[in-house]
């Protein structure tokens, strides 16, 4: 299990677990990050990372990023 940000650009992971605050897992479930998705990582662009998930693509920081294990 490692953090979302030192996943590979292009290659298709699985959500195993959303980490933070209460209301941080809210957010990031509200944007379609649950355990057991799929999440591909598209592009890294100055430690932001935009990301497909549901068949939408989100950005989201690092910090963020950090919280979800794949």
């Amino acid at each position: 299990m490692m953090p979302l940000t030192l996943a590979t650009v292009g290659e298709e992971n699985i959500i195993r677990k959303i980490g933070g605050k209460p209301e941080v897992r809210q957010h990031l479930e509200n944007l379609g990050f649950v355990a057991g998705s799929a999440v591909t990582l598209v592009n890294a662009i100055g430690g932001n990372l935009i990301v497909k998930v549901k068949e939408s693509r989100i950005a989201v920081s690092k910090e963020m990023a950090q919280k979800i294990m794949v």
